[in-house]
């Protein structure tokens, strides 16, 4: 008797590669991880290796099938979710890297942003785009490609430059150059694509430099992009079948799939995101409109969304930058012991700050420190910089939707690693005034993915998407005049910040 089909799904994100197995009913069976290198200089230019994150993808699915002898020929069908905003240049012809990738936290295109002929386009750009002029976003960073690495400016001029973001890379060299595409959710964070079109803008390729065949047409998220073996892993190639950017991969995996559902993903930075439906609406600045996803034959949905630099990334700099801790582990029973009178305050602008302040000069600060501060109270002021930076976002998108729609936020659906922290999400939601649902399995964006390349070739219907169990509920709690003096002095620390970033500047 044939055993049941299992459905493999990729998560690449900023720190590491996951592979994510479900069962025929959806349910995560078998995972692996392994880690990339951050390649940091003294600029803090932020690169990664492309052919290692290659390698890492074939090698976590080695992994993952190594744990059942029955795995690898059950796997019928693979969804991809990825870093957002990260550009890769590569050779059409040899599928070789031409340079590191580019990573979404740095910012080396601020001085490309600053230009007078792009500052003057910024208009336009949130017109068409839905996006805030940002060197995060990923048009900048192929402008620096072309003007600083000789060999991607001469693979543009000879027509062999395969220039995109990470979901376009991997599945080129996945099925070995036979399918060269882009998917919507990751093209419209390029700063480069029509949001409404869903192509891209020509005015805007030309205006960073760029020349339409550089890029991969954009197709639907669901499509078939072609088979992968993975490198001889599995014993027969299998079709790669949905690709999302992890942000909108999480949405879809907490079954967001009406106007006003959020999420937020706390990874390295947090993606604030909240389904608008099949329409854009204006939105104030500091929070920006993209594509959740695009399904074969049917019109776009469209997402609200708010960006956070430095979420649980933060929580990893105190570990492995100032030696705080040694596992993040530690943190929920250090913020728990800290004194309650210490009025430390920590904004993490390690790399500028995102939404809804869009500032890249600001820095990181500590402020409020006192005799009471110790290595207790710093960990517990980094952990709060988390909830008080989504509660910003959460109540700037909880406005915009009430103003365009009359709709409001009921609760706020949570994912990614720091879930685990109850300290963290008792803040939030006493934060952010609303209940913070927490899902069983805490990997939705390589979920949401592997589900939707699932309900793609048949062995989900699409009930599975609201079929996922919860794990817990936290209810806000605080008093009014404690979160109101609690987010006051955070908005003073980071006006701080803020200041300080301009005199050094």
């Amino acid at each position: 008797m044939a055993q049941p089909p299992l459905i493999l799904g990729i998560d690449q994100s900023t720190q590491g590669t996951k592979a994510l197995l479900l069962d025929e009913h959806g349910q995560l069976i078998a995972k692996a991880s392994r880690p990339h290198a951050q390649i940091i200089n003294d600029l803090g230019y932020v690169e990664h290796d492309l052919d290692e994150i290659y390698r890492n993808v074939c090698a976590v699915v080695a992994d993952v099938v190594a744990q059942d002898p029955s795995y690898a020929a059950r796997i019928c069908a693979v969804g991809l979710s990825v870093q957002r905003e990260t550009v890769a240049a590569w050779d059409k012809a040899s599928g070789a890297p031409l340079y590191h990738a580019i990573v979404w936290q740095c910012g080396r295109g601020a001085p490309i942003v600053a230009r007078p002929e792009v500052k003057a386009r910024s208009e336009y750009i949130r017109k068409v785009t839905g996006l805030e002029l940002s060197e995060f976003f990923s048009a900048p960073k192929a402008t620096w490609l072309l003007e600083n690495v000789p060999e991607v400016k001469a693979a543009q001029q000879s027509g062999t430059l395969c220039l995109g973001t990470m979901e376009s890379y991997l599945i080129y060299r996945l099925t070995q150059g036979h399918t060269w595409a882009a998917e919507p959710s990751n093209a419209s964070r390029t700063m480069l694509m029509d949001v409404q079109r869903l192509d891209w803008d020509d005015a805007l390729l030309a205006l960073f430099g760029l020349k339409r065949s550089d890029l991969a047409p954009i197709v639907p998220s669901n499509r078939n992009f072609g088979v992968t073996d993975f490198a001889g892993v599995l014993p027969q190639p299998v079709p790669i079948h949905a690709a999302l950017g992890d942000s909108q991969g999480a949405l879809f995996g907490h079954g967001c799939l009406q106007r006003g559902q959020t999420k937020t993903t706390y990874g390295t930075g947090s993606s604030i995101m909240m389904n608008i439906g099949a329409e854009v609406i204006a939105c104030a600045p500091g929070v920006v409109n993209s594509v959740g996803w695009q399904l074969e034959g049917q019109a776009p949905t469209y997402v609200l969304e708010g960006n956070i630099n430095y979420s649980a990334g933060i929580i990893s700099y105190l570990k492995d930058d100032l030696g705080l801790i040694t596992s993040p582990a530690e943190t929920e029973a250090l913020a728990r012991a800290a004194n309650p009178k210490d009025e430390c305050y920590f904004v993490p602008a390690l790399s500028g700050l995102g939404a809804p302040h869009f500032n890249s000069k600001a820095r990181g600060t500590i402020v409020g420190m006192s005799r009471l501060t110790t290595k207790k109270e710093l960990v517990r002021a980094a952990l709060d910089s988390i909830a008080y930076q989504v509660s910003d976002v959460v109540a700037l998108m909880r406005t915009n939707m009430q103003n365009a729609t009359g709709l409001d936020m009921s609760e706020l659906h949570v994912d990614g690693g720091a879930t685990g922290n109850g300290y963290l999400m008792q803040l939030q939601a006493d934060l952010c005034q609303l209940p913070l649902v927490v899902p069983q399995d805490a990997e939705l964006s390589g979920m949401g993915v592997a589900l939707m390349a699932g309900i793609a070739v048949g062995v989900y219907d699409p009930a599975v998407l609201t079929a996922g169990a919860t794990k817990c509920r936290y209810e806000p709690s605080m008093d009014d005049a404690t979160r109101t003096l609690k987010l006051t002095g955070w908005h003073q620390a980071v006006a701080t910040a803020i200041a300080h970033g301009a005199r050094t500047s």
